[in-house]
């Protein structure tokens, strides 16, 4: 088995539904982390955060998470997500929805195993 740090970076420049990340063939992916920044000084954004198996059946992982006007934020910052990461399988993907395109870029930060 090879382990790989990797990221996966993003600008959400519409408001509509957007993969970020799609689990490779024979690949597990563990989440470390999902770096949001709302670079509008003006308004504040919400997110909305979903993982899609295989099957195509979609889960919200955020739900409206409100990114203050100026700030950065982790997603799935909670005590259970840090001692119980999210673990993506081969073809799962990671889908975004950002309330107004173009204020926020996305970091994704994942330990891929192969």
């Amino acid at each position: 088995m090879a382990n790989a740090y990797v990221n996966y970076k993003t600008i959400l420049t519409t408001n509509e539904l957007s993969t970020l990340y799609t689990v490779g063939s024979t690949t597990t992916a563990i989440i470390k982390s999902l770096r949001v920044t709302n670079i509008d000084e003006e308004n504040d954004c919400k997110i909305k955060a979903f993982l899609v198996d295989s099957s195509g059946s979609s889960f919200t992982i955020e739900a409206n998470r409100n990114i203050q006007k100026g700030t950065s934020e982790e997603l799935f910052n909670s005590y259970s997500f840090s001692t119980s990461p999210i673990v993506l399988k081969e073809s799962e993907i990671i889908k975004l929805h950002a309330q107004n395109g173009g204020d926020l870029h996305v970091i994704l930060s994942v330990l891929e195993i192969s």
